[in-house]
């Protein structure tokens, strides 16, 4: 695994990491990941260009308006929704509930267990790979990603409606 394979300074022979953190962090899987998201990147800039989809030159205000609050929808449905926990179970423990659907998770294990852990209980963490997914689909698929990404944009909306909502019947009820 990539925690193993840990760089040496050469003068003293100690891990070029050593002193980072009194905590133990998982920082080879955290390298993992980023050369995933490296990986990923560059398998969508040769898909672009063999599919003949050069990138554009600028996305549309719209666009980005659309992919910034799909991008928080989803990421806040993969990293907080109760009916997403299955997919975070292996690599977190649950807390509790925070209401309106979502739950505290927090990471657990170590290396590469934890890593992933932080990745899928954090949305400022998992929003580029979000945003990314988009912005690929914007360009290789543009329609699709559309509806996509306006169906989350929508139930976005609703949320904060329904949060709204809550909050001026309560405003309401403890008014009388």
């Amino acid at each position: 695994m990539i925690e193993h394979q840990v760089q040496h300074d050469q003068s003293s022979n100690r891990p070029v990491t050593a002193g980072y953190s009194e905590q133990p962090a998982p920082l080879g899987s955290y390298a993992g990941f980023l050369a995933a998201f490296g990986a990923g990147f560059l398998g969508f800039l040769a898909a672009s260009r063999r599919l003949d989809r050069p990138l554009p030159e600028r996305f549309s205000t719209q666009d980005v308006l659309l992919l910034g609050v799909a991008t928080h929808k989803l990421t806040r449905i993969v990293t907080r929704d109760w009916v997403t926990s299955p997919l975070r179970a292996p690599f977190t423990s649950y807390e509790g509930s925070t209401g309106g659907g979502e739950v505290k998770e927090r990471p657990r294990g170590r290396g590469f267990q934890r890593a992933t852990g932080e990745l899928l209980t954090c949305p400022w963490c998992f929003a580029p790979w979000t945003a990314a997914g988009l912005g690929y689909g914007l360009v290789l698929a543009p329609r699709g990603t559309r509806f996509v990404a306006t169906l989350f944009a929508a139930v976005a909306l609703s949320d904060y409606l329904q949060h709204g909502y809550n909050r001026v019947k309560q405003l309401s009820t403890s008014g009388k």
